[in-house]
């Protein structure tokens, strides 16, 4: 279920008051465009653009099953936090979609059919083009505004942070820039241990399947309250100081206008 609506910021602060005085609210996650944020709970997303625009959608339900099974978790997981991007209504158009779609597929099968001495060299040209494009326009700053909101939502600090009085920090330990991190070295982790080179195609598919779905293991394990392995996120927050920038106070209300549909709809709707 989509639906587009348009929102006065006016009406921000008021669920993001309400918000503040939750406890034990969900988890938010996200990702920033071009010209707006996508906040993400378990349930229900929400894009805000610098325009005004607010839209709304929910988010897929996990199986029991799926939720239990190692490596299938993880892809599912992963997959459910593209719908806002890749679905039909969401927060690109079809051509985006479509260029999304053969920048992430495409490789998995063309790689395998390169000369040794070109896959590597592919493999780097295709990820720049696709970061480049990720990084387009104003999103640095909106990736800031972003990890600023959901810091705000986690410490209880949203009606502040929209009033300017409090400014969490723009670094966040569950980016996907820290996903990346951990992703380039478990894929060549894989590719050295994987034993199937009968079927080129078809195993370059399988080795990239299989990275994901392991490197999301570890993303979990990382992630544990324990902190055993937080070290292993250090890589990745230096990379955010590449990919955000200190965001401007109206920044950071775009994304705490999509922060505070999210959440109220968290809050107005009872758990299933």
């Amino acid at each position: 279920m989509r639906h587009r609506v348009g929102v006065a910021s006016e009406s921000a602060p008021d669920a993001l008051a309400r918000a503040d005085a939750m406890r034990g609210g969900p988890r938010l996650g996200g990702m920033a465009r071009p010209n707006g944020v996508v906040i993400v709970s378990e349930r229900f997303w929400a894009f805000a653009t610098t325009s005004g625009e607010l839209r709304e959608g929910t988010m897929p339900a996990s199986t029991r099953l799926s939720a239990r099974i190692p490596l299938v978790r993880g892809l599912v997981q992963l997959g459910s936090s593209l719908r806002p991007l890749l679905s039909g209504g969401g927060v690109a158009g079809g051509g985006e979609r479509i260029f999304l779609l053969a920048a992430l597929v495409a490789p998995l099968f063309l790689v395998s059919r390169l000369p040794v001495a070109l896959q590597a060299p592919f493999v780097a040209a295709v990820s720049i083009l696709l970061v480049a494009w990720l990084m387009r326009g104003r999103t640095l700053r909106l990736h800031g505004a972003e990890h600023r909101a959901i810091g705000a939502a986690e410490r209880g600090l949203l009606v502040a942070t929209w009033e300017g009085a409090a400014r969490p920090s723009r670094f966040a330990p569950r980016c996907g820039t820290n996903f990346a991190a951990l992703a380039f070295p478990v894929t060549v982790l894989v590719e050295r241990l994987w034993p199937v080179a009968a079927l080129p195609a078809l195993s370059g598919a399988l080795v990239a399947v299989l990275s994901l779905g392991a490197t999301m293991e570890l993303w979990k394990a990382v992630q544990h309250p324990s902190g055993w392995l937080r070290g292993l996120l250090l890589p990745g927050l230096a990379l955010q100081r590449l990919t955000t920038r200190e965001p401007t106070l109206d920044e950071t209300r775009v994304a705490l206008r999509a922060t505070a549909s999210v959440l109220r709809r968290e809050l107005e709707t009872p758990a299933a």
